[in-house]
Formats: structure tokens, sequence, C-alpha cells
């Protein structure tokens, strides 16, 4: 019996129970005791990635090969550029834009640089797109079409940031989303959408971040730039 007859592929009560556990698990993600942050969002990586793979075959059947590195890279290079201009925006904008974003990036000074970058590439990414556009979006595309799907699909993905209480991390999610959903809607693989999303992570956030480098370690016990 394959798993699309165990669990029909992304049925409704299935799709609920997977958003209700991705908003509760961003919940104690982000909530949670700051020193342990890294720890907590590998393991909602892999809760959220292993319900998509278990509940859809075609999820199991990805592929990266030297087409989707080469299209990934590109459409994260896309992104990145889109954010150079939005932080800059945000930060004229938005009264506290500035410091919530250099708070997401104190972040980084919680581990080792390569440790980050292994939790990032080889899991927290990949299981974003997998749940997120994979599994939620795909979903939701089987019953209400693939451009409404990937509207619903982006909202979701802005909402399940809102637990932060950080809006311009909110607005960032729903941005990087949108780029996401989009080009899943259009008929992108899963394969370019891990590479895109392992890309722009790695890029924005170690090697070419769009805010001031920080030094220090944030030293407030939940992570910066949440209430």
């Amino acid at each position: 019996m394959t798993s699309e007859q165990r669990w029909p592929v992304a049925s409704g009560g299935l799709l609920g129970v997977g958003l209700a556990a991705a908003y509760g698990a961003f919940a104690l993600t982000f909530r949670g005791p700051l020193d342990r942050f890294w720890r907590r969002m590998t393991a909602t990586g892999l809760s959220l990635g292993g319900l998509a793979l278990a509940a859809r075959g075609d999820l199991r059947r990805t592929r990266v090969q030297g087409r989707e590195v080469a299209i990934g890279v590109g459409s994260a290079a896309v992104l990145y550029g889109v954010f150079l201009v939005g932080d800059r925006t945000a930060r004229r904008i938005m009264p506290r834009g500035g410091e919530q974003i250099d708070r997401v990036y104190a972040l980084r000074q919680l581990r080792p640089w390569w440790e980050v970058a292994g939790q990032l590439a080889l899991v927290i990414a990949p299981a974003e797109e997998l749940f997120w556009r994979g599994f939620v979006q795909r979903g939701l595309a089987d019953r209400m079409g693939r451009w409404r799907g990937a509207a619903l699909a982006t909202a979701a993905y802005g909402g399940a940031h809102l637990v932060t209480g950080n809006l311009t991390l909110c607005g960032a999610a729903a941005v990087a989303g949108l780029y996401w959903s989009a080009l899943a809607a259009s008929g992108v693989p899963m394969g370019v959408l891990i590479v895109s999303h392992v890309a722009w992570d790695i890029w924005i956030f170690l090697i070419a971040p769009t805010a001031r480098p920080i030094t220090q370690a944030p030293t407030t016990k939940k992570a910066p730039g949440y209430r």
C-alpha cells in the first residue's frame, strides 16, 4: 500500500494537521530559550520535511542535478537583489526596521558559522521547500487551482512568522514565500526551489548579509528581534 493510499495526498484533514503542527513548531522555535534556537529550528525542519515526504510520493522523487543547481542559484541571485532594495526600504520607512533586521542577523553568532551553514543547507532550507511549497502549496493547488493555492500558501508561510512579533521578518518571509510560490506555480521543479532556498539562505545570512556585520552574540533569553 502506497503512502497516497494510506494518507490521501494532501487531504483536507492532513493538510490542516500539518499547518497546525507547523504553526505550533514555529512558536516553540522562536519563543523558546535562545541558546537552543538552532537545535529547535533543525528539529522543526526534520519534522515538517519528514511529514511532507511521508505524505507525498511526488516529493520523494525530487532530484537535484546540474540544471537544477544552475537555475536555482540564478533564482536565488534575483531574490537577493530584491532583498538588497528591501533592506534599505525597511530601514527608511519602518521605525524599528533596522533594529529588527540587525537582531535577526545576530542569530548567526549563536553557533559556529560552519554549523549554521550545515543546518541551513542540509535540513532547514530543503525542509521549508518540501513542506510549504510541496506539501502545503501542492495540496491547496489540488483543490483550488495553482495560483490560488500559491497565494494561500504564501499567506500561510508569512502568517507562521507572526508569532515572532517581528514585522520586518514577517514581511521578508511573505516576500520570499511569494517568490518561491510563484516559481512553484509556474512549474519550476522542487529540486530548483530547494537549491534556490539553500543558496539564498547561505548567501544572505552568512556570506553577504544586507545588514552591517554583528560581532557579538545576542544576550537576551529569546531570539533577538522578538517580543
